[in-house]
């Protein structure tokens, strides 16, 4: 787990943050402390670092302490003297509170601190541009709250369509960062091979149609947040990259030499388990660790019904501030809305509204005026078949609200047909589909075909 924890007992959940305490006990720096409350410390002479030492014999990013997995750890970041603990040379070892540790000339003491805030949910039913007055949401709101003008890095968690960006941005918004940029990278649109210059930048010349320079994400962002959505979806090629760039808080431009320094904030999300993708080895677990100190799961609207009524009463009074004809939505219209699970989420029961409004034939918007399409029935062939009718004809959604939608439904059609063809036996859909068991539960679970109950179940369940 990440150095940020959040813990339940029974409906009470605590916020678990840690607090990292580094004093210089000898050397030209005596007497400065640093008191971070996050899982990690970088110590070095460049001023992006949480404890800048002027000691020459330092390096510009000299070495780390993380928490992790329980354990304090003291890493060397290839620096040119060497970091000890009493005559040992580190690379990586673990350390407990009270360690002295000796950089050149300078000795440092660490101390680190454990708090624990009890978490309330929110009083409110919004948080930026988030909506939701279930209780599931307002606890989602307290975290996002408490973490705000925090400097933890961030993992937003949940299915297509809940709405991780808009979570994003409400956290860069609250945060000490608000009057910086607010920069977006999403890892699944972009090209993989031009991932890397969205995010670093590139020299002019770089490849093939590099005809000037740009600045990359990070550049950009500096002084506020970038937010790098689908962060799953980031080449396992790249992964190093990035973590070298979290690391040292410095970007060197594609087919460039010079480093420039970056302060930024991290936000990530994913509709993927990062973890079961450290299993198998696809994410790196270091680059995990730095961009999950605290994660935040956003629900499906399907677990929070009532938050429907809200979302949907809501969008027909923008309409009606906007001008449109509609004003009102009619309880038969709350009722058929609510009835539905939903598998695009918010933005699937958006696209609905924006039809529905549009096309309403009164001032109130009933069940009739619904546009709503019929769910696709799974055909009995093996094959997956033609991929759905998108449930949309005007106005359009945009081109990742569609592919969105439309990867969800497939996803869905296509889980439906392979465990009608393997008569509920998890290990037989898991071969026929080409995924590992775990995996092929986590989808079926993001879909609402399987819930935590049926975690011991079905025909041929193996140990875990």
């Amino acid at each position: 787990m990440s150095g940020t924890q959040v813990r339940r007992d029974g409906e009470r959940a605590t916020l678990v943050m840690h607090r990292l305490r580094l004093r210089v006990t000898g050397g030209a720096d005596k007497g400065k402390e640093c008191d971070v409350e996050a899982a990690r410390v970088t110590i070095g002479a460049a001023q992006g670092n949480d404890l800048v030492l002027t000691d020459r014999q330092v390096s510009r990013h000299h070495c780390e302490v993380l928490f992790r997995d329980g354990r304090f750890l003291l890493r060397d970041l290839g620096s040119t003297n060497g970091t000890f603990v009493g005559d040992v040379k580190v690379v990586e070892l673990e350390i407990a509170p009270g360690a002295r540790v000796r950089l050149g000339r300078t000795e440092i003491t660490f101390e680190p601190k454990k708090r624990f805030v009890r978490l309330k949910e929110s009083e409110g039913d919004s948080f930026g541009a988030m909506l939701g007055c279930s209780a599931a949401m307002r606890a989602v709101f307290g975290l996002l709250e408490r973490i705000a003008r925090t400097r933890l890095s961030c993992l937003i968690v949940g299915e297509t369509g809940t709405g991780k960006e808009l979570a994003a941005r409400a956290l860069h918004e609250a945060s000490d960062r608000a009057s910086g940029p607010f920069v977006v990278v999403d890892c699944g649109a972009v090209t993989a091979s031009l991932v890397e210059s969205e995010m670093f930048g590139h020299e002019k010349g770089a490849f093939t149609g590099a005809d000037r320079a740009r600045a990359g994400a990070f550049q950009l962002a500096h002084g506020g947040t970038v937010f790098l959505d689908e962060i799953g979806e980031l080449p396992i090629d790249l992964q190093p990259k990035l973590l070298r760039v979290l690391e040292r808080r410095e970007v060197k431009p594609v087919g460039g030499s010079a480093l420039s320094e970056v302060d930024v904030r991290v936000v990530c999300a994913t509709h993927r388990s990062l973890e079961q993708m450290v299993a198998e080895g696809t994410f790196r677990e270091d680059l995990y660790y730095r961009i999950a100190e605290v994660a935040v799961e956003i629900p499906p609207l399907r677990r929070r019904p009532e938050d429907t009524a809200l979302l949907a009463t809501k969008m027909v009074e923008q309409e009606a501030r906007n001008g449109g004809r509609v004003t009102s939505i009619a309880p038969d219209a709350i009722t058929a809305l609510s009835a539905r699970d939903w598998p695009g989420n918010a933005r699937e029961l958006r696209n609905v509204m924006r039809r529905s409004l549009a096309l309403a034939k009164g001032e109130v918007l009933h069940a009739s005026d619904l546009e709503i399409a019929a769910p696709s029935r799974p055909r009995r062939a093996e094959s997956v078949g033609a991929p759905p009718d998108l449930p949309y004809d005007r106005p359009l959604p945009t081109l990742k609200d569609a592919r969105d939608q439309w990867v969800s439904m497939l996803e869905r059609q296509y889980l439906e047909r392979v465990m009608q063809v393997s008569e509920g036996d998890y290990d037989k859909a898991a071969a026929v589909a080409g995924l590992h068991r775990k995996s092929l539960r986590r989808l079926l679970r993001e879909h609402g075909m399987m819930t935590d109950d049926d975690a011991g179940g079905g025909v041929g369940a193996s140990q875990e």
